[in-house]
């Protein structure tokens, strides 16, 4: 069965929009899987301001000291994930929420402890816990904080989860939302970008801040066998697509 992923923000009101649901619904009613992956960035920096602890960012990755991790995990299994999941109950849909402890659902390790602190990065994920979720005919909802074989919990960006996590579940599409309608060149939205315009685009620093990740993270995703993924602003709209037929071997 065709499985599609989509990365949402953390502010639920951005996303998921009475379209965003006539989408998914679309989806469902043709026989596909939905799996959704969320963020949470605003609200930990507001937590984090509101309880007077520094926040720092390292090249797009939040440093995470071991209050800060406190506070991620206190703001993304207690505040935004609940948010979301009863946002999908009152359109109709069966939703759960999943994180790390859920039977080892991310495994990763660190980054670089000593200069992000518990910051982490993808090693395996437990894709049955996915599969099963997806089996009983509810939508996971999977916040991006992973564990180490140690037991350590990790903040995990969550585009680079959401395209692991499509990986493991070999998706035909991944969609990571973002805040425009994907990249632009020469005052242009582009529909397609190859792997091998990406580097061109980066190298003339045409893809730089907040889009590097994303378009790292689609790059991971379809190297490792997703089908096309989408960087857009709406699950209605294709946006700037790459797609693995455009890889040269």
């Amino acid at each position: 069965m065709e499985t599609i992923v989509v990365k949402i923000g953390g502010v639920a009101s951005d996303n998921l929009t009475k379209d965003f649901f006539k989408q998914v619904k679309k989806w469902k009613d043709t026989g596909k899987q939905v799996v959704i992956v969320h963020g949470g960035g605003y609200y930990i920096t507001e937590m984090m301001n509101r309880l007077n602890i520094p926040v720092t960012i390292d090249n797009g990755l939040r440093v995470t000291t071991k209050q800060a991790l406190k506070v991620t995990q206190m703001v993304l299994i207690g505040q935004v994930q609940p948010a979301i999941t009863s946002v999908f109950q009152q359109y109709g849909f069966s939703a759960i929420g999943l994180h790390a402890s859920c039977n080892d659902l991310i495994q990763g390790e660190f980054i670089d402890q000593e200069k992000l602190g518990y910051v982490g990065e993808v090693t395996k994920i437990n894709s049955q816990v996915i599969e099963d979720v997806l089996a009983s005919n509810y939508i996971p909802i999977i916040t991006p904080l992973g564990m180490t074989i140690e037991g350590d919990w990790l903040n995990i960006n969550a585009d680079a989860a959401a395209s692991k996590i499509a990986e493991a579940l070999n998706a035909e599409e991944l969609y990571l939302l973002t805040d425009v309608p994907g990249v632009k060149k020469d005052d242009q939205w582009l529909p397609k970008v190859s792997p091998k315009e990406i580097k061109v685009l980066k190298e003339e620093e045409i893809i730089i801040g907040g889009m590097i990740p994303k378009i790292e993270s689609a790059m991971t995703a379809i190297f490792g066998g997703v089908g096309k993924v989408h960087i857009t602003n709406g699950i209605q709209r294709a946006g700037t697509v790459i797609t693995k037929e455009e890889i040269l071997v």
